[in-house]
Order: C-alpha cells, then sequence, then structure tokens
C-alpha cells in the first residue's frame, strides 16, 4: 500500500517537480486534504505562476502540462486581503521581521514590542522563507508568501494580509519560485 509521503513524493517527481526535502519535513495534525498535492488545472494557466483562491485557502503553483501543485494557506482576515496582481521581487530564507505600522496601531499589545524588529528564526512569523509582493508604481507590498509553524492558522482568513503555508510546504515551493514571478491573489467571495 502506498503512504501519503510516497504518492507525493513520485506526483511530484512525475511532474519534474522538486519533492519536500526530508528536512524540511515536520509532523503536523493537519487533515490529509491540506498535503501539497499535483492536481490538474485548465490549460489557460501557463507554467511558473502562482494563483491563490481565498474562499478554498488554496495556493497553486502552475506546472507543464496543466498540473500545478496545490497547497492550503491561510489568509488575510477581512478587508486586510488585498486581491490583485503582484510580482515577486524578493525572496529571502529566515527573514528578519517588522510589523507594519498600520499592524502595531491594530493590535499594539501584540506588536508593539516588536516595532524595531525581529531576527529571523522559528518563533519569526514570516517562518523558514518569505516571498516579497511588489506591484509596478507602489515597490513593496508589504505582503508576503510566507512560512508558519502555526498549523492551527491554515485553512482560515487570520492573517494581517500575507498568505501563510506551513514552513516544510512553503520551503518546498520557494525552492521552485524564482524572482519576477507573477502572482494572482483573487478575490473573496462577496
Amino acid at each position: 500500500m502506498t503512504n501519503r509521503r510516497t504518492f507525493l513524493t513520485g506526483a511530484l517527481a512525475a511532474t519534474g517537480a522538486t519533492a519536500i526535502p526530508a528536512a524540511a519535513q515536520q509532523v503536523f495534525e493537519v487533515p490529509e486534504s491540506w498535503q501539497p498535492r499535483v492536481v490538474d488545472m485548465p490549460a489557460r494557466y501557463r507554467p511558473g505562476v502562482i494563483l491563490v483562491y481565498p474562499d478554498r485557502f488554496s495556493l497553486f503553483w502552475t506546472l507543464p502540462e496543466g498540473k500545478a501543485i496545490r497547497y492550503a494557506v491561510r489568509v488575510g482576515r477581512g478587508d486586510l486581503y488585498e486581491p490583485g496582481e503582484y510580482t515577486i521581487g524578493a525572496r529571502k530564507e529566515w527573514p528578519s521581521w517588522t510589523p507594519t505600522p498600520d499592524m502595531i496601531e491594530r493590535e499594539p499589545e501584540r506588536w508593539g514590542q516588536y516595532a524595531d524588529g525581529m531576527p529571523g528564526g522559528p518563533n519569526n512569523p514570516l517562518g523558514a522563507r518569505a516571498l516579497y509582493l511588489f506591484q509596478p508604481g507602489r515597490g513593496d507590498t508589504f505582503l508576503r508568501i510566507h512560512g508558519t509553524n502555526d498549523p492551527g492558522s491554515i485553512g482560515r482568513a487570520v492573517s494581517n494580509g500575507c498568505v501563510g503555508l506551513l514552513n516544510p510546504h512553503m520551503i518546498h515551493l520557494y525552492d521552485q519560485v524564482p524572482l519576477e514571478t507573477k502572482v494572482y491573489l483573487y478575490p473573496k467571495a462577496a
């Protein structure tokens, strides 16, 4: 009988995608349906694009031949989620983090202590890896696709606007996504 890890690794290898490195894998209590998996994608999506569907809590990394890797994510709560077209303008491993002034204003008791920043590491809110979302004329939007070590947040609209994946899943995505990759954050349903 094939187990989940064997299936995922084989399915990813068959599409030319990289398997999740053993060192990056962590055991979390998340449903089987939240594990990354290769899925069919409509032919209209070209390979090498990130698509985020907030109501499905899904991020798709498109592959050749009408395939994609689907990752389970968390998204921004309320109106903090900003749909739109973005480009990956920076990529960082174990990034440092500073809350935005708006975050500190909304929740000073939670974020005020980090006003001067926080070094990268396992307790950093950006997790193991981060992809920085940019827009023409705006530059860095302060929105990120990043890792988290909080499995309870996956499948929920809880962040301050960013899209989050479990750290091992984020490492896997990060290893495939180059600078200048197009990212489409689709709107939430009304």
